[in-house]
């Protein structure tokens, strides 16, 4: 099993399930730029890992141009990776790759509210259902109204549990737009648009708290 997020990154080479996920989230990041309207667009990836969610759907993407993003990201390692995609796709000067924690409210200040919201590979690594409407609301401090978030939520033992989280969005300021299974029966991933208002400051610093280790990642 991997020993750190850095190593949790090399499934993607085998594992279907993060395969087929990936490949839907970036239809769902294309998605959302081709209905963003003409002009700048602003996104931020929470927990952003290598940025190959974002940075492979920027790669042939007629409005990568458009595109002005933070990413932010802990593993020192795999922020080094997605800086050094940034730079071979011509991107340094509007992308930004952060090297720190994405609970902290400050990390993203001076990149909201996002146009885009990546959030994925995050609801299953908190503690429980309060934590999880924790960073929902605080949500509201990354977006701003007609903001595109993009989730993801992985099954097991038998439970659905991207249902509950389609439920708390449903009853949180949340349109769902659309959603997936991946073939593997999984994983969930979906999209919803925010329909509340920009809230100019965090109820507080930390957004969530992340509790998730790679070896249990869901």
């Amino acid at each position: 099993m991997p020993k750190d997020w850095y190593e949790w990154h090399d499934l993607y080479n085998t594992e279907p399930k993060l395969q087929q996920r990936l490949e839907i989230v970036r239809e769902y990041i294309a998605y959302s730029l081709n209905a963003s309207p003409i002009g700048a667009i602003r996104i931020v990836s929470v927990c952003a890992g290598d940025g190959r969610d974002l940075l492979g759907t920027l790669e042939n993407h007629p409005r990568a141009k458009d595109v002005y993003a933070r990413l932010v990201e802990i593993n020192s390692n795999l922020v080094e990776r997605g800086r050094a995609t940034i730079e071979s796709l011509g991107l340094a000067k509007q992308i930004e790759f952060i090297n720190g924690d994405a609970t902290i409210a400050t990390n993203y200040i001076g990149a909201i509210p996002a146009d885009i919201a990546i959030v994925c590979g995050v609801f299953g690594n908190l503690a429980d259902e309060a934590e999880l409407n924790r960073l929902l609301d605080n949500l509201s401090f990354l977006s701003k109204k007609g903001t595109f978030v993009i989730w993801t939520r992985g099954h097991s033992n038998g439970i659905a549990y991207s249902d509950n989280v389609r439920k708390i969005l449903r009853t949180s300021g949340f349109e769902e737009v659309n959603f997936k299974l991946t073939a593997t029966q999984d994983m969930g991933i979906g999209i919803h648009r925010y329909l509340g208002e920009n809230l100019p400051k965090p109820k507080e610093q930390q957004l969530f708290v992340f509790s998730g280790i790679p070896s249990k990642a869901r």
